[in-house]
C-alpha cells in the first residue's frame, strides 16, 4: 500500500501543479525579479501548496499510526498557512516567526521532546528544563534553513528530497514504519513538484513549500533519534549538512556586518558558486551532490564506531572549511571562525 501510495502522490503533484500555478497567479503569490534575486522574470510561488495536497491524500490512503500524527498534521497546517499567507502579502519575519513557533509548539506539546542524550562512558545528559526550548529551537531552526536555501530553480526541492531519502533509509535500518511512511509519502510528493521546479523552473515552492518542507524534516528527523547516543543525536544535524552550515554562515556575516537576522543578501552558498562561475544547472548539482555526501556520511556515522564517528565528522569539518575558503563563503574577514574550525578539528583528531 505505501508504494502504491507513493506513486499517487508523484502523480498527484504532477497533475495539480499547473493548476497551483493558474492560482498563484490570480491570487498575486507571484516573485517579482529585484537585485537581490536570481530569475529575471515574475514567477508564481504557491507551488508548496501542490506538494501539501499530494503529501495530505498520501497519509490518508497510508494511514500511518502514531500518536504524533495528529499534532504533525495540525502543525503542518499552521505552517502551511503562514508560508501562503507570506507569498501572497509578505508577512514580516516576526509574524513568520510566530507561526513558525506556534507549529512548533503544536508538535512538542503532542510529546516530540529531545528529553536526554547518552555520552560515552556511560554518562547521560538530561535536558530538563530545556527540553521543551531545544526541540522549539531545532524546528524553527530547520525550517528557516531550509527557506533559506530555496534561491535558485530546484535547489530546496531537490537538497529536501536527499534528506528525505537518508532520513528514510535510517528509519527502515532502525525499523520505524512512521518515519519511513511519511519520508517516503512526503519524498515522492516533493519530486512530482521538482518536475516543475528544476532549472529553468516553470513555478516555485515558494514560502509555502519552503516552510512546509522544512518544519516535516525537522519533526521527522527528530523522530528517529530522540534520546539516543550522543553521536546518533548528531546524524540529524550530519544529514541536513548543506543548509544548516549555510545558515550559519549567514547568522556569522550579519552579526558581523550588524545587519539583522532576516536581512536577505546575496552570500549564501548558491550565490558563491554563482559568483565563482558556475552554471545555474551546475551549481544545483554541485549542492546535490555535497547534500547527498552529507546524507552518506550520516549513514554511516550511525552504523559505525565511536572512533570511526569522530573520523567522519574531522572530515566532514575539513570539507567545509575548505570549502569555505575556496568560494568565499564568509570572506576574508572572518578568519576568527576558520580558527574556530581548526580547533574542532584538532579535538576530534586527538580525541
Amino acid at each position: 500500500m505505501l508504494y502504491l501510495a507513493c506513486l499517487i502522490c508523484l502523480l498527484i503533484t504532477i497533475g495539480i501543479t499547473p493548476l497551483i500555478k493558474k492560482l498563484a497567479f490570480k491570487i498575486g503569490a507571484t516573485d517579482k525579479p529585484n537585485q537581490r534575486k536570481v530569475h529575471q522574470k515574475v514567477m508564481p510561488r504557491l507551488g508548496g501548496l501542490a506538494i501539501y495536497i499530494s503529501f495530505i491524500i498520501g497519509v490518508v490512503i497510508v494511514r500511518p499510526e502514531h500518536s504524533l500524527l495528529i499534532p504533525i498534521l495540525i502543525g503542518s497546517g499552521i505552517i502551511l498557512i503562514t508560508g501562503i499567507l507570506d507569498d501572497m502579502i509578505e508577512l514580516s519575519a516576526k509574524v513568520k516567526l510566530m507561526g513558525q513557533v506556534v507549529a512548533a509548539l503544536v508538535v512538542v506539546l503532542g510529546g516530540l521532546q529531545v528529553d536526554f542524550i547518552n555520552l560515552p562512558f556511560g554518562a547521560k545528559l538530561e535536558f530538563g528544563l530545556f527540553s521543551i526550548p531545544l526541540t522549539i529551537l531545532w524546528i524553527v531552526g530547520i525550517t528557516n534553513a531550509i527557506n533559506l536555501i530555496d534561491g535558485l530553480d530546484g535547489l530546496a526541492a531537490g537538497v529536501s528530497s536527499i534528506a528525505l531519502i537518508t532520513v528514510s533509509v535510517m528509519a527502515i535500518i532502525m525499523g520505524n514504519v512512521f518515519v519511513v511512511s511519511i519520508g517516503l509519502i512526503l519524498l515522492f510528493s516533493t519530486l512530482g513538484f521538482l518536475f516543475y521546479n528544476f532549472h529553468p523552473a516553470k513555478i516555485f515552492m515558494g514560502d509555502t513549500g519552503a516552510l512546509f518542507l522544512g518544519f516535516m524534516i525537522s519533526v521527522l528527523s527528530l523522530l528517529g533519534f530522540k534520546n539516543v547516543t550522543v553521536i546518533s543525536f548528531i546524524v540529524p544535524i550530519i544529514i541536513l549538512g548543506v543548509p544548516i552550515s549555510d545558515t550559519v554562515f549567514a547568522i556569522v556575516r550579519r552579526l558581523v556586518n550588524k545587519q539583522p537576522l532576516s536581512a536577505p543578501d546575496k552570500s549564501h552558498l548558491h550565490h558563491c558558486l554563482l559568483n565563482v562561475g558556475y552554471s545555474h544547472r551546475t551549481t544545483v548539482l554541485i549542492i546535490y551532490g555535497m547534500s547527498a555526501i552529507f546524507g552518506i556520511a550520516a549513514i554511516l556515522l550511525s552504523k559505525t564506531t565511536m572512533w570511526g564517528s569522530f573520523l567522519v565528522i574531522t572530515i566532514l569539518i575539513l570539507a567545509i572549511e575548505l570549502t569555505v575558503e575556496k568560494i568565499g563563503l564568509i570572506g576574508t574577514n572572518y578568519r576568527p571562525l576558520l580558527k574556530m574550525v581548526r580547533g574542532i578539528q584538532n579535538i576530534n583528531m586527538k580525541m
